[in-house]
């Protein structure tokens, strides 16, 4: 089976509509697409360029369910990008409860208002040690998100590496505490391919973080995190290839917010 859960339309950053990502996902011969549309609540209530608008979130869910049921060629599930801040966390939970998803995804891209992967310049700005600062509040705040136990996959989960900023601070005590978190809490990683498309050439996360999830049993999905029609299913063979490296024989679904595994 092939599925794809981290994809973006034109209600939030995607390049495209939610129909024209459906056909993307045809093309590609999915048997199951997940549309996860950026939400971000800012502290202070600043809008997020990149995330639709908080307003928007009911007739988000509502245009998603009526094109899952509209849709008989491929399995649609219904899911949302949330952005975790812990200013805004009880207001943003209480969105998401009014909602109905097949799946959450939570991430952090923003680190005490440090846009985290918007473009190198603001990393350029900063010497080594605030470069690791950011670094570690990115993995407490993520650990933090992830102890809502609110999220049932975890995005991207060493995004900060995107532009090649790299921690020079050893954070294996934070990443080692994160990953038992997550193994604690039940959520999913996921394998982005993405990541392979950006300025660090390299998936997220890495194969040493990989393995680590793997070691304690963190269940995997693989996602593109598209913006576009053809990237829906982008590097997915590599991505295999890789999960399996790092020890995987299987990757989850979600149908309704419960779990079942796909074998590899």
């Amino acid at each position: 089976m092939r599925v794809s859960y981290h994809n973006h339309t034109a209600w939030s950053d995607g390049a495209a509509s939610l129909a024209a990502m459906l056909d993307g996902a045809r093309a590609a011969r999915l048997d199951e697409f997940g549309l996860s549309d950026h939400y971000a609540l800012l502290p202070g209530g600043e809008p997020v360029s990149w995330a639709m608008p908080p307003d928007f979130l009911g007739a988000y869910v509502r245009a998603l369910w009526e094109a899952a049921a509209a849709t008989d060629d491929l399995t649609v599930r219904v899911g949302i990008e949330v952005d975790y801040f812990p200013e805004t966390e009880a207001e943003t939970l209480a969105a998401l409860a009014a909602q109905r998803f097949d799946y959450r995804i939570g991430s952090v891209h923003f680190a005490d208002g440090f846009p985290l992967d918007a473009a190198p310049a603001p990393w350029e700005a900063l010497n080594e040690d605030e470069r690791d600062e950011v670094w570690r509040r990115y993995w407490t705040y993520l650990r933090r998100a992830v102890e809502t136990r609110a999220f049932d996959i975890i995005g991207h989960l060493d995004l900060p590496k995107k532009f090649g900023f790299l921690p020079r601070a050893d954070f294996s005590g934070l990443i080692a505490d994160l990953l038992d978190a997550i193994a604690d809490c039940g959520p999913a990683i996921e394998l982005n391919t993405a990541g392979w498309d950006k300025p660090i050439g390299e998936q997220y996360p890495s194969l040493a973080l990989l393995r680590a999830a793997r070691r304690r049993g963190i269940p995997l999905v693989i996602s593109a995190d598209a913006h576009a029609p053809a990237q829906v299913a982008s590097h997915f063979a590599r991505a295999r290839d890789l999960a399996q490296a790092a020890g995987y024989t299987a990757t989850v679904r979600f149908a309704g917010r419960e779990r079942s595994a796909v074998p590899l």
